[in-house]
């Protein structure tokens, strides 16, 4: 019997991935079945069950990927120097990421795949360890993306980079959120708003700390 290379198991398992990660993005996780899975990328049972030995394996797997390349995007593109700007990180990203899903020209895809990316760790233990993984990784990422910002006076050295890094992953998973729920915002358009928030000025006489909020909330 001929012994299979290894580059041939590796594209195997590619075309299950992609074919499964195009089910998922049709028809979502528990809508798609096995069926589905093996119709879409032309194989028998027997030959998609020898990589993954269940629909969950696979989604795990879709997941683990697509976090993946979100971090190897912010790796690659934080370790610029000059660094980036936030808004200018995620057009890069999200290009990056659309490329990975081999289809750039459907805006939708990528924010759907999220949302039940998101969605599956409630009910699915391997991927909320791998979600927890990847997200732990990417707040990392970006407090050294904004630790680097300070050390050139771009932002208030007194910040706090843990808080600014949540709040700015925050504000992209927003963007996700809005964009597979109802569309119509163009990735350009909301680097325009990024850029316009991280670049506002507020006088200090207009800023109200913890104890002034709280002060007026009981008036």
């Amino acid at each position: 019997m001929a012994r299979v290379s290894q580059e041939h198991l590796d594209a195997r398992r590619r075309q299950i991935l992609d074919g499964a990660r195009r089910c998922f993005t049709r028809n979502g996780f528990h809508a798609t079945s096995m069926q589905d899975v093996l119709g879409e990328v032309g194989l028998s049972a027997g030959a998609v069950y020898r990589y993954f030995r269940s629909k969950d394996e696979i989604v795990a797997a879709v997941a683990a990927e697509t976090l993946e390349c979100v971090r190897e995007s912010y790796a690659m593109i934080t370790a610029a120097d000059p660094p980036p700007t936030p808004d200018e990180l995620f057009g890069s990203v999200l290009g990056r990421l659309r490329e990975f899903l081999g289809d750039p020209a459907d805006q939708r895809a990528l924010p759907q795949l999220l949302m039940q990316v998101w969605g599956e760790t409630l009910r699915n233990p391997e991927v909320a360890r791998v979600l927890t993984k990847g997200y732990e990784g990417l707040r990392a990422q970006w407090v050294q993306l904004i630790e680097a910002y300070q050390a050139r006076g771009w932002v208030d050295p007194e910040a706090n980079s843990e808080y600014l890094a949540r709040t700015l992953i925050a504000t992209v998973q927003g963007y996700f959120v809005q964009q597979a729920l109802f569309g119509g915002m163009e990735p350009a358009e909301f680097q325009e708003g990024l850029r316009a928030l991280v670049s506002m000025r507020v006088p200090d006489a207009h800023r109200a700390g913890p104890a002034d909020q709280t002060g007026t909330a009981a008036r």
